[in-house]
């Protein structure tokens, strides 16, 4: 009897390792029945997402619900701040995002815009935020970072995400810092598809890894790793599933050229296509464990049972398999728990004060105004033309953006209406930009644009809308690589709420003066 009851307690301790190490999401703004069953048979961790929050008070339950079974468990989400909101889906955040942070280049604000990001989590029962971003800008036609990144410049991009990190822990919620080994330097977004990274490893350490070094060294509890494929770590497989890029680069002691991180090791989303497409949800998971990633992060797409069963399945057969080793398994799940402990820990601690306004404050400065010579403030109705380029999937498409909102509460009667690339190239710019302005109807016209440089449509509709209303404004919530245009032309460096509002106060000159 005695090897049978042995066999028993192998079997429940490793499934009660591999449902540790999952990160799963749900639908709904209460926890399903299944989801709490796990959460007694092992499962440490939940994801969040906009679809789970309503209210600050409804999160607040929902984690306090996920508590009643697990006091430790480990509730995730992935808030930037900036484009990337989930406290903010539906209204647009209340932080001006990386890029922003990094154009103001103040680092106590940094810290302090992530404290007060963090405290708002640990408020509402949070624990760990996937964030920030460590990418550096470094490819201008990158889909997917973007003003998420807080700049092209390592050693920036390095402070202040040393700060962003800081800030944040300092409110009792874990930072994990993403995503590496860096996904500044790519034209394919992950979500579609596999990117891949011609840099080699000298121009890796020098730029890409700079940033999370500076992580490390500022004590970040997590790091997520890319979908990215790198030739100079490994030539046949992306990071998140690479031995060489986690385990040999991020784990490795800085002796040996590696960052020497002893912290949790997190998937991107698994649904991703660079991943689901190519290897398969449980087998890319199995890969991902074994390679060195302590935690599948899964959810955003997949949210349901059935999912979880999947995996946990996959990572028990694969042990019993001998694919994967047990003790790899054991110490992912021990790494699990042991962040579980410290956001417990840490949550209980003393709270911080409270920051309202900084966000706003933030936006404010963050503003770079474009002016040939004096414009004169909107002061009337005014037509709000927003050229809006395809959602990158990281944001979504449920959180509004733009400045009409605004512009409509300091200025009403102001109208707004939505170009598109599809419409340019069905219609013409001709036409479009003739429609543009038979609906503007001799009003002030306010341009709303992202990421000019990387929409040709959008540039071109942009050049003949000015060349037919010169005194046309300008809003830039992208990356502002292109020549400013516009009277005025405004970049805010983010598209947040925040930046719609002040950019909405400089055009009507009931703002601070911007910086230019």
């Amino acid at each position: 009897m005695t090897p049978l009851v042995r066999s028993v307690r192998s079997a429940d301790t490793l499934t009660r390792d591999a449902l540790a190490v999952l990160q799963p999401g749900f639908t709904g703004t209460t926890a399903p029945d299944w989801l709490l069953r796990r959460l007694g048979e092992g499962l440490t961790s939940v994801g969040l997402f906009g679809r789970n929050v309503a209210t600050p008070a409804q999160l607040a339950s929902l984690t306090a619900q996920l508590r009643e079974v697990r006091e430790d468990v480990l509730v995730a989400v992935d808030e930037e701040g900036g484009d990337v909101t989930r406290l903010e889906v539906r209204g647009g955040s209340s932080f001006p995002g990386n890029l922003a942070l990094g154009a103001i280049d103040d680092t106590g604000l940094t810290r302090d815009v992530a404290r007060e990001l963090g405290r708002r989590l640990a408020e509402c029962g949070v624990t760990l935020n996937w964030a920030p971003s460590a990418d550096v800008n470094s490819n201008p036609s990158n889909p997917v970072i973007g003003v998420r990144s807080f700049g092209a410049d390592p050693q920036l991009v390095a402070r202040h995400t040393a700060a962003y990190v800081d800030g944040l822990q300092s409110a009792g919620v874990a930072a994990c810092t993403k995503h590496f080994p860096g996904h500044g330097d790519t034209a394919v977004d992950s979500h579609h598809d596999l990117p891949r990274i011609a840099a080699d490893l000298p121009t890796l350490q020098e730029r890409e890894l700079v940033p999370f070094r500076a992580a490390i060294a500022a004590g970040t509890r997590a790091v997520m790793s890319a979908h990215i494929l790198l030739p100079a770590l490994d030539g046949s497989r992306p990071a998140t599933l690479s031995p060489a890029a986690l385990h040999g680069l991020l784990r490795a002691p800085a002796a040996e050229g590696g960052l020497g991180f002893d912290g949790l090791i997190v998937t991107d989303g698994m649904e991703m296509q660079a991943i689901s497409a190519t290897y398969g949800l449980e087998r890319g998971s199995v890969l991902a464990i074994a390679a060195g990633a302590d935690a599948i992060c899964v959810g955003g797409g997949l949210a349901d049972e059935d999912t979880v069963l999947r995996l946990r399945d996959a990572l028990v057969n694969a042990v019993r398999d001998g694919e994967l080793p047990e003790e790899r398994l054991t110490e992912a799940a021990a790494r699990v728990r042991a962040l579980a402990r410290w956001a417990r820990d840490a949550s209980a601690a003393e709270g911080v004060a409270p920051a309202p306004g900084i966000g706003l404050a933030a936006a404010r400065r963050a503003l770079r105004l474009t002016a040939d010579g004096p414009y004169a403030p909107l002061t009337g109705p005014a037509y709000v033309a927003a050229f809006t380029p395809l959602a990158n999937i990281a944001v979504g498409d449920e959180t509004p953006w733009g400045v009409a909102a605004e512009l409509s509460r300091l200025l009403p009667g102001t109208d707004t209406a939505t170009y598109t690339g599809e419409a340019a190239a069905t219609a013409g710019t001709t036409a479009l930009i003739d429609g543009l302005l038979d609906a503007a109807a001799g009003r002030r016209i306010v341009a709303v644009v992202r990421d000019v440089h990387r929409h040709p449509w959008m540039a071109e509709a942009l050049r003949a809308l000015l060349g037919a209303r010169p005194d046309t404004a300008v809003v830039e919530m992208g990356v502002p690589q292109s020549p400013p245009l516009g009277a005025p032309h405004l970049a805010t460096h983010g598209a947040a709420r925040v930046c719609g509002q002040a950019a909405a106060e400089t055009l009507t000159g009931q703002g601070p003066a911007p910086r230019r």
